[in-house]
Parts: C-alpha cells; structure tokens; sequence
C-alpha cells in the first residue's frame, strides 16, 4: 500500500451551482427584488419604446399606404417682383395633359368669414376658411364624409357647403340634418355634408367648402386657383414632380412651390424617431443604475457572508467554485429583472397600442435583445464581487470579527 496521500478533486454540478446562488437572493428577498428593480424599469423601457415605436411606424405606413404617397401639392410661392405670384387660371387645364397624372382637383381661397349665424360678432371667425373647389376633391385627397354627401353638380349651384372636421366642431355642427345653416358672408349655405379629418390637408380640415359656381353667384368672386392637388403613378411621381413648376407657370416657374404631401407624414416618422432614440438612452441609463444597484448589492454579499466563503474554502470549494457561485447569483438577480422588466415592457406596448387604436407590434428583437442585454449587465456587475469573493483565502475568511 502507498503511503502518498489521496487528492480527491473537487467538483460542483450545475444544479448545485444554481441551488447555492438562489440561496443568497431568497434569503434577502427585499434587498434583491430592490436591487433587481433597476434593471426591470431599463427593459422594461426599452421593450416599451422599442414596441410602441414600432406600433406607431407600423400604423403610419398603413397609413400612408392608404392615403398614398403620390400626392403633389401646388401651391403660389414668393414673387420676385411687385406683384404677388399667382397660379395661372388655366393650371389644371395644363397640368391634365401630363400623362402619368390621372387625377387633378384645385381649390380657391375665398376671403371672408364663417359665422354659425347670423348674430356672431363680425371677426369671430374662429379660424375658418372658405375654400371654392372642384367636385373631384374628395378623389384627390382619398377623404371621407362622416357625414351627409360631398358637393356635386346640382350642389355645386347653390348655397351648400360641406364642413371640414375641425370647422364643424367649431360651429357645432355634429350630425347633418338638411336644414341646418350657417352664415358665410351675407349669404345662408345649407351644410350637406362632414368630411372626417384630412391627413395630408388640414387646411381643408378647417375650411367651408362650397362650389365654384356658388362662389361667383352668391359670393362674387372669380375662379382662381391657390391650391392644385395632383394624383400621379407612384413610379412617375418624382418624374411629374420635376417638370410641374415649368408645365403650370412656364414663364415664371420659380413662382410655383411643389411639395409632396406625404412628407410631412415622413417627417412625423423621423420625428418619432428622434424621440424613439431619446428614450432608448433613458433606458439604457435605468440599466447602468440597475447594473451599479446589482454590483453594490453583491459586494455587501460578499462581505457579509465572508463565513460562509471560508467555510466552503475549507471543505473543499476551490476559487473558481466561489466565483462562479457569486457570478451565478448576479446573472440570476439580472436576469429575473430581465424578464420582469420584458414582459412590463409587453404589457405597456400592448395597452397603449389599443388605447391609440394602433396595431400592437412587439420585434422579437426587443424581447431576446432585452432579455440578454440583463444578462450581460449582470455579468458585468457580479465580476468585481465573484473575483473579490474568491480571492479570499479561507482563514482569513474564518476569522472571527
């Protein structure tokens, strides 16, 4: 028989490994569920802007999809002369003959003021506009009627008019009856119809529309063009875009300002963006705190349980049982607040998506991104302590205070 001693090596199992972590964090459940709370509240951001951005983008392109973005708006722009620029009265006229164009509808500021009757103040107005347009508006603009109908030939005629969204809030007009009317410069115009609101034209939103003809009969005033809304083929709309300034003024072009309608929806988008990317950094700042909150915690761990380190130490658990047995109980306090703070993250997206009547779009790159981005907070936060705890010799640990 030898009389060299046996080494028997020492060995420790996963499910030890986990069981000795959790045992830490279930000792001290207040301690650990505050300490946890910052990395829950970072996710838990991060999940909820992540979703609700992309619940928002998604809701505006079916938006945009349905409102279209071959939209052109041709408005007057600035005159370099004496005289105010003007759009040509035969712009329509001009712009129907481009051939990717396959609808055309203007409008005509009127001056003057909407009143509700009769007896309303003279200025009053309530920042109402009266527009004289085309009976092919509503196709231009893809706009609905919420109620009653839209102009036509026979109404076109005589004193109708139909209410922009906003302006018949403001009058008080909620359903239409047929025989209710509302004061436009000396004249009674029956509202036969509500549009619903107009994305890409607010200005109409707040508008008495009536017909051209009512407009020089009961108005007295000419047709002239201010705005001009053009449908083109979406492949040809930059096409059509370039030439429109020479086709409606071809001697004064730089008097015609062209925009597309559908950019100040893409504008709103990048503007979501920003601030999609705003609270993406308070999320990652709640992580850091979280993070610093885990490290601080496991450090008092480690001192206070310097004991159980050195008794572990003396029956048998090497350094790197100790270390990854405190790195186990970081990533577990990081990723319990990982999953918490997801599904809060969840939760937030999917109620405030149907409160705004949005498509509910949660990426799953949020959720795996949210939940290993706890992980690795939390590896990072338990380094400092797990290496602290296993650099403790066990005597030293043993050591009565």
């Amino acid at each position: 028989m030898s009389g060299k001693p046996v080494k028997l090596r020492s060995r420790l199992s996963f499910g030890d490994t986990l069981r000795v972590a959790v045992t830490g964090p279930r000792s001290r459940k207040l301690r650990s569920a505050l300490s946890t709370l910052g990395i829950t509240i970072g996710i838990a951001a991060l999940v909820g802007v992540l979703g609700l951005s992309s619940s928002g983008s998604a809701d505006l392109i079916r938006e945009l999809d349905a409102l279209g973005t071959n939209l052109l708006t041709i408005e007057k722009g600035e005159s370099f002369g004496s005289n105010d620029a003007k759009l040509p009265t035969d712009s329509v006229r001009r712009i129907a003959r481009i051939k990717p164009v396959y609808e055309v509808a203007s409008v005509s500021k009127i001056p003057g003021g909407v009143y509700r009757n009769d007896r309303v103040d003279l200025g009053r107005t309530q920042g109402l506009t009266i527009f004289a347009a085309d009976l092919n508006l509503l196709e231009a603009q893809r706009g609905i009627v919420a109620d009653g109908i839209f102009l036509n030939e026979q109404l076109a005629e005589f004193p109708a008019v139909v209410l922009g969204s906003v302006a018949a809030e403001r009058l008080g007009v909620r359903e239409v009856t047929g025989n209710q009317s509302i004061w436009i410069e000396n004249n009674w115009f029956v509202v036969v119809g509500v549009l619903e609101a107009l994305p890409l034209a607010a200005d109409l939103d707040r508008g008495a529309i009536i017909g051209h003809a009512a407009a020089a009969r009961f108005l007295d005033e000419e047709y002239e063009p201010d705005v001009i809304y053009v449908r083109a083929f979406p492949e040809h709309i930059l096409d059509v875009r370039s030439v429109m300034s020479a086709t409606v003024n071809p001697e004064k072009p730089e008097e015609v300002e062209v925009s597309r309608a559908s950019d100040v929806l893409e504008a709103r988008a990048a503007a979501q963006s920003t601030f999609t990317n705003l609270f993406l950094g308070l999320g990652i700042v709640a992580l850091i705190v979280g993070g610093i909150g885990i490290a601080n915690v496991m450090v008092i761990a480690v001192i206070e349980r310097r004991n159980e380190i050195g008794l572990r130490r003396a029956l048998g658990a090497t350094r790197f049982h100790i270390a990854v047995q405190f790195l186990v109980e970081s990533l577990f306090l990081s990723g319990a607040g990982g999953v918490a703070g997801v599904f809060l993250g969840i939760v937030v997206t999917v109620v405030y998506a149907l409160i705004q009547g949005w498509t509910v779009v949660v990426p799953s790159y949020a959720i795996i991104g949210g939940i290993l981005s706890s992980f690795v907070i939390g590896g990072v936060a338990g380094l400092y302590p797990s290496l602290r705890a296993a650099g403790m010799s066990p005597t030293e640990a043993l050591r009565t205070r």
